[in-house]
């Protein structure tokens, strides 16, 4: 198989577990966090310098890079890895998501979506298949299904219908896999009706995907129903395969994440968050464009080992953020990215030694002291 999850340490009291993601591109520690490079780019941020702040796999948008340069481009140049110089391992989202997020430009039928693109408005018709030939022509290490991602809130019969035709969507992307150099994921869907994430689960365990993502959270609900209905579902896939939550990256959703069972997390938040002049750290988020840090000198966090704490001040940053300089951005985009690979590896120390309980005590504690 091209992907393969190596079970490492599982806390007795919880749900979260370390483990060893294996790739045809390395093989990576998890609990992890994949920065997004929608573009085949991680905003602002250079692959060489993703390497040196430890990033391990990177997510990349089947939808973004089918519009442009398009995915025979990318073929041409000899896959994803080759075309952006990354080594390492990359997820490619089926573009579902992208797709139903465009509302009235896209209609939904059994055969898959017709869509107006957002860069020039042109004709499109992305299905089951077409996304996997995409995908395959990128060729990532970890690939996803097509699916719906059902939005908040939803009636029952729509979540329903919605989520059988997901399923009957995974099977056509099995069977129009071919490469054997690629994980295909299923995504489990269902909303926020419990009966219905447990109907996905076994209809798409049934079809033996090498690792399950969880979809559809996260999508405007209450912090509370979203743990509630992980607490449900995480428990009903494989020990045995990788668990993936699409779409999450606070560092307080990380770690809830992680005592339900997750295994791997994807988020904007972090680079988006950065370039709006915020700053992560295990105290809360600190605004480094707010006027209080005009003439503080010292780094965003004492405690971080990053290269921008290392040696670039608030005051520095904040100067850099309020005249427009680009440097501003990056900087806070390379410190928020350090932050939540530390923050993943801390993670997996805390459950290797049997101190993931004390290791989340500690870090609500911490929360809003900044």
């Amino acid at each position: 198989m091209a992907i393969r999850f190596e079970l490492v340490k599982k806390c007795p009291s919880t749900g979260a577990r370390a483990g060893i993601l294996h790739t045809p591109h390395g093989s990576f520690p998890t609990p992890l966090f994949m920065p997004v490079g929608t573009q085949a780019s991680v905003k602002a941020v250079s692959s060489e310098e993703l390497r040196e702040l430890g990033a391990d796999i990177i997510l990349s948008n089947t939808y973004h890079l089918y519009l442009r340069p398009g995915h025979e481009l990318i073929a041409r140049a000899g896959g994803l890895h080759r075309f952006m110089n990354w080594e390492r391992g990359i997820l490619t989202d089926s573009g579902g998501y992208q797709v139903f997020s465009l509302g009235t430009l896209r209609k939904i039928t059994e055969d898959g979506v017709a869509f107006r693109s957002h860069v020039d408005g042109s004709k499109h018709f992305l299905t089951p298949e077409k996304a996997i030939e995409i995908q395959t022509a990128l060729g990532a290490d970890i690939i996803m299904a097509f699916d719906e991602c059902i939005p908040y809130p939803a009636e029952y019969e729509y979540v329903r219908a919605s989520t059988e035709r997901t399923t009957r969507w995974a099977q056509r992307c099995l069977k129009a896999k071919t490469r054997s150099d690629q994980g295909l994921f299923g995504i489990v869907q269902g909303g926020m009706y419990k009966e219905l994430r447990t109907q996905s689960v076994r209809d798409l365990i049934s079809l033996d995907f090498p690792g399950y993502a969880i979809g559809g959270l996260s999508v405007g609900e209450p912090t509370t129903l979203m743990y509630e209905i992980l607490d449900h579902t995480v428990p009903q896939l494989p020990e045995t395969k990788p668990r993936y939550l699409m779409g999450v990256g606070t560092p307080d959703a990380l770690v809830e994440g992680v005592k339900s069972g997750i295994d791997m997390f994807d988020c904007v938040f972090p680079t988006r968050v950065a370039r709006n002049g915020t700053a992560m750290t295990l105290s809360g988020r600190l605004v480094v464009k707010n006027a209080e840090y005009a003439n503080d000198f010292r780094p965003i966090d004492p405690n971080c080992g990053c290269p921008v704490c290392r040696n670039y001040s608030r005051a520095y940053i904040r100067h850099l953020l309020k005249s427009g300089e680009i440097l501003g951005l990056r900087l806070t985009t390379l410190h928020n990215l350090y932050f939540l690979f530390e923050f993943m590896r801390r993670m997996r120390r805390a459950i290797i030694e049997d101190r993931f309980l004390a290791f989340r005590d500690e870090f609500l504690q911490r929360q809003g002291e900044q």
